[in-house]
């Protein structure tokens, strides 16, 4: 069952949902902070050159399955034009309004 976007939790987070599914780069950028990192899988990775790579650019869509730990971690079903769907997790380190750093990798 998906939940709707709208009733996540964590504003930070359900924002960046927002403007993943409304394909915001701008919004999306604006909820990091200036020295935001990340990871996929484990890895880090340039957090600029992939959310283009892989969500931006490659059309990404996020429904989420499930939440917790107050909204910063999602189960969620991911998809874009590169690697088709995919179950995956997402946690959110935020910090004064901003996500200062994500992970994420197939669920």
């Amino acid at each position: 069952m998906t939940i709707a976007t709208a009733k996540l939790s964590d504003p930070v987070v359900r924002s960046l949902v927002e403007a993943i599914n409304g394909h915001d780069r701008d919004a999306f950028v604006g909820l990091l902070t200036a020295d935001a990192t990340m990871t996929d899988d484990g890895s880090e990775r340039n957090l600029q050159e992939w959310i283009d790579r892989e969500i931006f650019d490659a059309g990404g869509r996020m429904d989420v399955q499930k939440e917790s730990d107050g909204g910063h971690t999602l189960l969620a079903r991911f998809r874009n034009d590169t690697w088709g769907e995919m179950s995956t997790v997402w946690h959110f380190d935020v910090h004064d309004g901003h996500v200062r750093r994500f992970e994420t990798g197939q669920a």
